[in-house]
């Protein structure tokens, strides 16, 4: 037999079964071992305890041939554990023995069970309670850093805030302003259409004036912000997380979230207001130009009923409901942004539910907002 050649073989003795190996075990030669190996009695029966493996005519081996030797050896109902060494070199020892030892962690996965509806619908409803607390004790300690910036304002950030202010609301309102001018346009035209066969033209102006204010404004605003803003803070915190910025930033004393996630709170709850009153009076500037071609409504005459029909408490309703919008969009955003795990795939999943989590809440607190207000009678 030349050193190229590798087998292996099964003898039984009265003190047990000795498995000798000869030849050069190497990954280059697995197909042949493995075929080898597989000619051995398959069930743990076919073997004597204890068992030894014998080196004696055993030229090489490299990690790759030894993990297929303890893997087929465990198949078979044999434990590594209880294996042992005869006439290995010094070299070839310390292979096969560091492959026992790493064995454990080197063992595939076992495969998942697969759920049925009910366990799927249960290990869903954990996973949607584990996302709420985390959100939720985020939240607390974000409320936490705004008080300790409130009591003492020298730890504010202000250039950070001055750099979120600029992105989040001076370079959000053209797409703002042209979103809201359609969506009057659209709003107008559509209730256009059924005032005019009832001769009840000028009632479109109430029904655009309360819609846009109360609801749609609010609610198309926040809808924008969560795509754009919110999905750009855990993208930019998930970026930060992956260059260790922040592990830095921890180990230099200071406070991540007083460093990072407070200027964007802030930055956002300022700016959502000042975005929903540029959308209030686009959508209205829309409202007029569809009024005045579709149902001979003039400009002039639009405003004198929208000062009629609107009553202040509706525009401060609409203003009001942005900043808890905002709230919790920013706190989704930063959460996510920081919970990103050490490779760029998770920064995209994280930003896409950023986005899907953002506008579902922007979506139930509108609803929470409108049963309360009616329970308030406003």
């Amino acid at each position: 037999m030349t050193p190229a050649d590798a087998s292996c073989l099964l003898e039984h003795g009265a003190d047990g079964s000795v498995l000798a190996l000869a030849g050069s075990w190497r990954l280059s030669r697995l197909a042949e071992l493995d075929a080898a190996l597989r000619a051995l009695p398959a069930a743990a029966g076919g073997w004597r305890r204890p068992v030894v493996i014998d080196g004696s005519r055993l030229h090489e081996i490299d990690t790759a041939a030894a993990l297929l030797l303890w893997r087929h050896l465990a198949q078979v109902g044999v434990p590594a554990r209880e294996i042992g060494l005869r006439s290995f070199g010094g070299a070839q020892t310390r292979i096969v023995e560091l492959v026992r030892q790493r064995l454990p962690e080197l063992q595939p996965a076992a495969p998942q069970q697969r759920r049925g509806a009910l366990g799927q619908l249960g290990a869903s409803s954990l996973r949607l309670a584990g996302l709420l607390h985390g959100h939720l004790d985020f939240l607390g300690r974000v409320i936490v850093e705004l008080a300790r910036a409130a009591a003492r304002p020298g730890i504010l950030r202000g250039r950070e805030l001055a750099a979120q202010l600029a992105q989040v609301c001076v370079s959000a309102i053209p797409v703002v302003a042209l979103v809201s001018f359609l969506i009057g346009l659209v709003i107008a035209y559509l209730l256009g259409l059924q005032a005019e066969k009832y001769g009840a033209n000028i009632f479109v102006v109430d029904g655009v004036a309360l819609g846009l204010t109360r609801e749609f404004s609010p609610l198309i605003v926040a809808t924008i912000v969560a795509g754009r803003s919110g999905a750009a803070f855990t993208a930019q915190l998930g970026t930060m997380k992956l260059t260790e910025e922040i592990d830095a930033i921890r180990t230099l004393g200071l406070s991540a979230e007083q460093v990072l996630v407070v200027p964007r709170v802030l930055a956002l709850v300022l700016s959502l207001p000042l975005l929903v009153f540029v959308g209030d009076l686009m959508g209205g500037l829309g409202a007029i130009v569809i009024a005045e071609r579709m149902l001979d409504i003039t400009p002039a005459t639009f405003v004198d009923r929208l000062r009629d029909a609107l009553a202040l408490r509706h525009f401060v309703i609409g203003l009001a409901k942005a900043p808890v919008f905002a709230l919790f969009i920013a706190v989704i955003g930063c959460r996510m942004g920081l919970s990103v795990s050490r490779d760029t795939r998770s920064i995209g999943i994280n930003t896409t539910s950023t986005v899907v989590q953002a506008i579902v809440a922007v979506i139930l607190l509108d609803a929470l907002f409108a049963v309360l207000l009616q329970e308030l009678g406003l």
